[in-house]
């Protein structure tokens, strides 16, 4: 007997058109387990409909006989079935209060959740992501607005040849058109007013290093924090190359009185330490903000430093901040909002507190594309797949009837079970309280 799997369309908005199983894998299930896979047609999705029919799957508006359902982002209230497995990007485990309501539909129908971002193995280290993906788009994406924003204050750049990723065919063709742009800086270089191009990363992680790697296809040198203020101010520095400094934990805050940095002890008490990045923003031209963050731990770009940076007499250095990570209200205060792949990017105006779209306006350029991945979509669908693949069989065919202390699953599925059977499991008991509010 098979079991049967359902593949969602995503439809949360036109640009999104990843999958989390892309269809030479879904082919490659079923011809070694006893599964059957559904799939909703899509007009948009970037594998069309008839690869799926021609890997085996039955294309078809109802998933009601699949008993496990997968996707890429939240699914609308009105689609969740009674008892039903739901495994996708929830958004809901930092209490997002916008999903709050999924999460309580999803409670109320008895269903059970399993979210990627959770699935972790025994080091904690998430085994499911796009975040190398985010990197590159968002790296490409803010480089672009660079060079966008540069030319609204009369000056021309290199990285006007530069379109968003959404634009490209391929993360191949992206690569080749920085290097273009790279070998531009190289010949003639980067105009004295803006010299030297500073990008500040903060974090190290997987949406850094997907970024970082876009980024050293220009004539990039890296830096030390220590290293910054010299270089800028020193004239330590060449027009004919690109500069890029990494922030780590240790270069973001100070703890507060004689002890020294540790790491540890900063992660689980940060309300010992204080932010210090500030002191680097205005030595740099664009920010990428790549690092994990929960409201637990400190602000780094808050309204008060920018209204200061945006207010002094000359104008400032930085003018583009990409906000990868895209907290809303989170470690950076000018990410009011996400944007998506129409309207990418902003000015935030640090007197008013306000979002303008577009790139004319007193404040930084802020891009803040909440699902930059969908921007290289066969890439970051082909590498997500495989990575899920492997987990498919035990996903089909666990006994989601049992107990959830009796519930048999690879541990890292079930370290990511958020609700079983209409009851949040016991590593995420305290989103009761978000539910609440």
């Amino acid at each position: 007997m098979k079991i049967n799997i359902g593949l969602r369309r995503e439809d949360i908005n036109r640009w999104e058109r990843r999958v989390p199983l892309i269809p030479s894998h879904i082919r490659e299930l079923q011809e070694n387990h006893p599964l059957q896979f559904y799939v909703q047609p899509s007009d948009i999705r970037v594998f069309p409909d008839s690869e799926y029919r021609a890997a085996g799957a039955l294309v078809q508006e109802d998933l009601c006989p699949s008993r496990v359902v997968l996707a890429i982002k939240e699914i609308p209230l009105t689609l969740f079935e009674p008892g039903k497995v739901y495994v996708f990007f929830s958004h809901t485990i930092k209490g997002q209060p916008h999903n709050m309501p999924m999460l309580r539909r999803i409670m109320e129908l008895g269903c059970t959740l399993i979210d990627y971002e959770k699935m972790t193995d025994d080091q904690g280290r998430r085994v499911l992501f796009f975040g190398n993906y985010a990197g590159h788009a968002g790296m490409l994406d803010s480089l672009w607005a660079y060079g966008q924003r540069l030319k609204t204050l009369g000056l021309e750049t290199p990285f006007l040849r530069l379109k968003q990723a959404v634009h490209y065919a391929s993360l191949t063709e992206i690569k080749e058109e920085v290097k273009a742009a790279g070998q531009e800086i190289v010949d003639r270089g980067l105009p004295p007013e803006i010299s030297p191009f500073v990008c500040g990363f903060f974090g190290y992680g997987h949406v850094s290093q997907g970024a970082q790697e876009i980024f050293d296809l220009l004539p990039a040198v890296e830096i030390k924090p220590s290293e910054l203020v010299d270089t800028v101010e020193r004239g330590y520095f060449s027009p004919h190359r690109v500069y890029k400094v990494v922030f780590k934990e240790e270069d973001m805050v100070r703890p507060r009185g004689t002890q020294p940095f540790d790491l540890q002890d900063y992660y689980q008490h940060p309300e010992k330490y204080y932010p210090v990045v500030e002191e680097y923003l205005p030595y740099l031209s664009l920010l990428i903000n790549g690092i994990f963050w929960t409201p637990k731990y400190p602000r780094f770009v808050t309204r008060k430093f920018l209204q200061q940076l945006y207010g002094a007499s000359s104008r400032p250095r930085l003018q583009v901040i990409g906000d990868i990570t895209c907290d809303i209200d989170g470690s950076i205060e000018s990410t009011v909002k996400a944007t998506d792949s129409e309207k990418p990017v902003y000015v935030y105006d640090p007197v008013r507190g306000e979002a303008i779209d577009g790139f004319e306006g007193p404040g930084p350029v802020v891009m803040a594309v909440y699902n930059l991945p969908a921007e290289l979509p066969v890439e970051s669908s082909t590498y997500f797949s495989q990575g899920l693949k492997k987990y498919v069989p035990a996903l089909a065919l666990a006994d989601y009837s049992r107990t959830f202390d009796r519930l048999e699953l690879d541990p890292v599925i079930k370290r990511a079970v958020i609700v079983h059977n209409g009851q949040l499991t016991p590593d995420y008991r305290y989103l009761e309280d978000f539910l609440k509010k």
